[in-house]
């Protein structure tokens, strides 16, 4: 445990605490047992580093990375009842998913140690349901995405602006710094601002290895995947990256991949759930739910910006942009009439000449237009809806 705790020091020292994620402040950080979950490079590791050195006694915590050389000769369960005998109230472990039985050992940490309170982080692919039904009983997890508009400018550029709410970007109630001009930024953001880790050298090479690591390893250790079965995923995530936003044909992208059209809809859901793909639904269930799907699309801007290159479309990035940022807070869906729906809004995305056209006798109806700062009546920047979270 000595050498946890010294590879725990060097962290803290080298961790920021000047800027938050939006999750900070909405976790409930009295649970016992809490997840915080998503895709690979959001900061997640980085925010369970920021709690406990701003609110945790150093004395009794401990954060762990699960892929620590230390457990491929310990068990969790063991560190956790030496590190309770020896006082230890929090216990931090880092990528739970890389523990080959963390649903087992974490149900009965939380059963035998009831004055210990155990945080984790782990892969957005993670299910707790099907790791345990017990420990999805016992579990509250949070879900994280990356960095949102108005977080990159603060994290960034030290421009604070307060989080606003659909109905303040679409009732026009924004408040702004003076003399705030979007667009020196907007376009940086698109191209590589949704990563905490854009900051470091070399950044399209690092978002590469996480695009790499989540193919290659993450979802095929997930689900169970043979190797060749993996390649066939980075074919899929080719395919997509070149033709987002795009109708999916199940059965002409299963000739092409080679594999049955049943275990395809599987890969696009993985794809999805770890962070590399949106996939836009009609009303019976939303983005996450059990609707069918309308369009698929890469995850966010910057993941096009990496994988389209050349090819992406700045028609694609927009409606890109308008996904990524809302459905944090809102359920977006399909609209049979335009590009998206929320609630009773119809939202349709283009850019600074885009017209009515569509919108005529829709209530609620809304024109979405890029390169412009103010909005007015039923017309909304692109670049308020990353203001939301």
């Amino acid at each position: 445990m000595d050498k946890l705790q010294t590879s725990f020091d060097a962290m803290l020292r080298t961790t920021p605490t000047s800027f938050h994620r939006y999750m900070f402040d909405r976790i409930n950080w009295n649970n016992r047992l809490l997840g915080l979950v998503g895709p690979r490079g959001v900061g997640k590791t980085t925010l369970m580093l920021q709690y406990a050195k701003e609110k945790l006694n150093r004395n009794t915590t401990l954060f762990v990375n699960a892929d620590d050389l230390y457990f491929s000769s310990h068990h969790l369960v063991d560190l956790a009842d030496d590190f309770v005998k020896r006082g230890g109230t929090h216990l931090l472990i880092d990528e739970i998913h890389k523990y080959k039985d963390w649903a087992r050992e974490l149900k009965l940490m939380y059963d035998y140690y009831a004055d210990l309170k155990i945080f984790f982080t782990g892969s957005s692919i993670l299910d707790i349901n099907k790791g345990s039904a017990d420990l999805s009983r016992r579990a509250i997890v949070y879900s994280m995405q990356g960095l949102s508009f108005r977080e990159y400018l603060n994290m960034f550029h030290n421009i604070e602006i307060q989080t606003h709410t659909l109905a303040d970007i679409v009732e026009h109630r924004i408040e702004l710094p003076e003399k705030f001009r979007p667009y020196a930024y907007f376009q940086s953001y698109l191209e590589k601002g949704y990563y905490p880790f854009s900051k470091e050298d070399q950044f399209h090479l690092r978002l590469q290895q996480v695009i790499n690591t989540t193919l290659e390893v993450d979802i095929p250790q997930y689900s169970e995947m043979s190797i060749s079965t993996a390649r066939k995923l980075k074919q899929l995530l080719t395919i997509i990256a070149q033709s987002v936003p795009f109708k999916p044909n199940m059965s002409s992208i299963a000739i092409m991949l080679g594999v049955s059209r049943n275990n395809l809809s599987d890969y696009f859901l993985y794809l999805e759930e770890s962070g590399l793909i949106s996939q836009l639904r009609d009303g019976v269930g939303g983005i996450r739910g059990l609707g069918k799907v309308d369009k698929v699309y890469l995850d966010n801007p910057t993941l096009m910006y990496n994988l389209g290159k050349e090819i992406s479309n700045i028609g694609n990035i927009r409606e890109t942009f308008f996904l990524n940022q809302t459905r944090v807070e809102q359920e977006v869906i399909t609209s049979p009439i335009s590009d998206f729906q929320i609630a009773d809004y119809t939202f349709e995305v283009g850019g600074k000449n885009k017209k009515q056209k569509q919108l005529q006798g829709i209530e609620n109806g809304f024109v979405v237009k890029d390169n412009i700062e103010q909005g007015y009546m039923n017309v909304i920047p692109l670049w308020q809806f990353g203001l939301n979270y």
